[in-house]
């Protein structure tokens, strides 16, 4: 790498501003910090769905919760399964095992990194009760043609969209698909306050389902401990909800930001020899760009590693992507497949091809100046050369 670059200079992440003090201190000032009794997490619902045009929302305390409880209100459980990406986080795969119901890994397209549909409406099965399209990277999946395949199935669709707060298909937002969708808002994610998830539902009765499931299966006005259903504590706290009100309303700037600076690093990336940026689909008419993500084909995961570390070393916040999950330890720790790792493997083709030579680079990157995406191309294109 050339040492007499600069590395190029990118904004912090997460960011925050007066708001987000001033909503702090609001919530510290209102004398009751969890949301019974508390206005900030219903304040924080009312604007989610109303931002992403859904009937309800609800928040919890992390996406991966969000996934779980989302999962058990549509009836999964043991004996059931769930049709899950093969490339994803693992969490999209762990809500489902964690009911005790079988995840069942399916391929994705080899340019958008989504759900395969045709691969997802194979492996339909008369246990199949979920189908979870996973919006990587803020990319909304194919929509019709998954609504289609719920359908002719059954089968209940669940968003997971913890990459895609403010995406748009078609020019409908993540909660007008008249499915459940789920939010994160870890750390990393496009909006956030450290952690914490959210569903959005279609309807009144879904909502008052998981509702009860969130809070220990007790109705909010109960004062005698006459909990309805079985349920966990998961609760999203008041100071949580008052920074992700603020952090909702500087989205859609940065989200325009993102979206034109990705217009130029995948054009700088695709002149880079070797160098394969995720594409888009021009039904996906607002791509958030949680990741910048592209790919080098052919390159072995040793190598894809050493460019990791290479970026690393010059500047850029650049990661290795998800590993399939039916290569960890973790996918086969709970309800899984009957089928051996390399019959999975056999049928995900583009997900052993993406995982061994993909890399990601942070979303914070899409938020510089024009130079710093130039430098940016100019030290993939150099690691790549030397890779």
């Amino acid at each position: 790498m050339d040492a007499s670059r600069e590395a190029p200079v990118f904004p912090q992440w997460p960011q925050y501003d007066d708001e987000e003090r001033i909503a702090l201190n609001r919530a510290l000032e209102q004398g009751q910090w969890w949301r019974i009794g508390g206005s900030e997490v219903e304040s924080f619902e009312r604007e989610l769905a109303e931002y992403h045009g859904a009937p309800h929302a609800l928040a919890v305390t992390n996406g991966t919760h969000a996934l779980e409880l989302a999962l058990q209100c549509l009836g999964v459980g043991p004996g059931s399964e769930v049709i899950v990406p093969a490339f994803t986080f693992i969490s999209s795969s762990q809500a489902a095992q964690r009911l005790g119901a079988v995840a069942v890994p399916v391929d994705v397209d080899p340019d958008t990194y989504c759900i395969d549909v045709a691969a997802a409406a194979a492996a339909v099965t008369p246990r199949t009760r979920v189908v979870m399209p996973v919006h990587m990277a803020g990319l909304i999946a194919d929509m019709d043609a998954l609504a289609k395949l719920a359908a002719d199935t059954g089968a209940a669709l669940l968003q997971d969209a913890a990459h895609a707060q403010g995406a748009q298909w078609q020019g409908r937002r993540v909660g007008e698909f008249g499915c459940v969708a789920a939010f994160s808002f870890q750390n990393g994610k496009l909006m956030t306050a450290g952690e914490g998830g959210a569903l959005l539902l279609p309807d009144e009765e879904l909502f008052e389902r998981a509702f009860l499931r969130h809070s220990c299966g007790r109705p909010r006005t109960d004062r005698h401990y006459l909990h309805r259903v079985s349920g966990s504590n998961l609760r999203l706290n008041e100071f949580s909800a008052a920074v992700l009100r603020a952090q909702l309303r500087r989205l859609d700037g940065q989200n325009a930001i993102r979206d034109e600076r990705w217009a130029l690093l995948s054009a700088l990336l695709g002149q880079i020899p070797g160098v394969v940026p995720q594409s888009g689909d021009p039904r996906a008419d607002r791509n958030t760009h949680y990741m910048a993500m592209f790919r080098v084909p052919g390159l072995t995961e040793r190598a894809r590693n050493d460019l990791v570390d290479r970026l690393v070393r010059a500047g850029l916040p650049a990661f290795a992507v998800f590993r399939a999950i039916y290569r960890t330890d973790a996918f086969w720790d709970g309800a899984a497949p009957s089928e051996s790792v390399e019959q999975i493997a056999e049928r995900c083709p583009n997900t052993e091809a993406l995982s061994s030579d993909g890399v990601w680079l942070h979303h914070r990157v899409l938020l510089a100046e024009p130079a710093a995406i130039h430098a940016t191309a100019a030290i993939v294109a150099e690691a790549v050369a030397a890779a």
